[in-house]
């Protein structure tokens, strides 16, 4: 019998199951990969109203990680939400310290799709850590911004400007949900140059609560079952889209 690898998500836990750890879990269940997960934050929401976020304490997260690690080999991890980004490289650094060759896809949830705001967006914080959040991309492996949330990053920066300054650093992939001139185009830039298009391919799919989540817990899986970042985006792809097209409320349903 053929041993799955272990993936990992920090992130935070939706009860509608949509977003979050749990819609991670299950994607990961459906593309055969054992997922295992650190909370990052109680939130208090649902498929659409978002109300509050009550965060996990640092020191409980590091706990989780390391008890995680002591009994389990994780080369691969997504991150979801986190406070702010000075948690956040104290937890990339804690995965790293517990094997350096982890790969880690980060999946910048800046805001909810109800308006709550994760991070303190304000323009002068954002630049006083620009430096912190460049210490960031060079540590992870990936990053998973959709249109919003890359405008966000930046702010004095164009989108074609940031996808360069990201791409000199990391690899990014580009969801294209929320895109106004090509609705569900993807594109994924590396580090090496290369710039590829992931184009929709499902007849009718609507949209979801939690699919940036799955999306980019999708890429991770096929990630770790051995496949390069080209071919993992592609078949990440067609696995959100199955999910688009589960049904037609807000919440989608993952197929094993």
């Amino acid at each position: 019998m053929k041993t799955r690898p272990n993936v990992l998500t920090v992130a935070g836990f939706d009860p509608s199951n949509g977003a979050g750890l749990t819609a991670d879990i299950k994607t990961f269940e459906a593309l055969k990969v054992y997922g295992l997960s650190v909370c990052t934050a109680n939130t208090i929401q649902n498929d659409v109203n978002f109300v509050s976020s009550l965060w996990v304490d640092l020191e409980v997260i590091k706990h989780q990680i390391d008890i995680l690690f002591d009994r389990f080999t994780i080369k691969y991890a997504k991150i979801g939400i986190v406070p702010d980004w000075s948690r956040l490289l104290e937890i990339i650094e804690v995965l790293q310290g517990k094997n350096s060759d982890i790969k880690i896809v980060l999946d910048p949830v800046l805001k909810s799709s109800s308006g709550f705001d994760f991070y303190d967006t304000d323009t002068s914080i954002l630049e006083s850590t620009e430096q912190l959040f460049n210490t960031i991309l060079s540590k992870i492996y990936l990053l998973t911004p959709n249109y919003k949330e890359i405008e966000g990053l930046f702010p004095d920066k164009t989108i074609e400007e940031t996808i360069q300054h990201i791409s000199g650093k990391t690899n990014v992939l580009l969801k294209g949900g929320h895109r106004k001139d090509a609705l569900g185009v993807d594109e994924l830039f590396t580090v090496e140059g290369k710039h590829f298009v992931l184009k929709p391919k499902a007849d009718s799919v609507s949209e979801k609560h939690g699919s940036g989540c799955v999306f980019s817990s999708a890429v991770v899986a096929y990630l770790a079952q051995g496949f390069p970042l080209q071919k993992a985006c592609f078949r990440a792809k067609r696995y959100i889209e199955r999910v688009l097209s589960s049904n037609t409320s807000l919440l989608g349903y993952h197929s094993i």
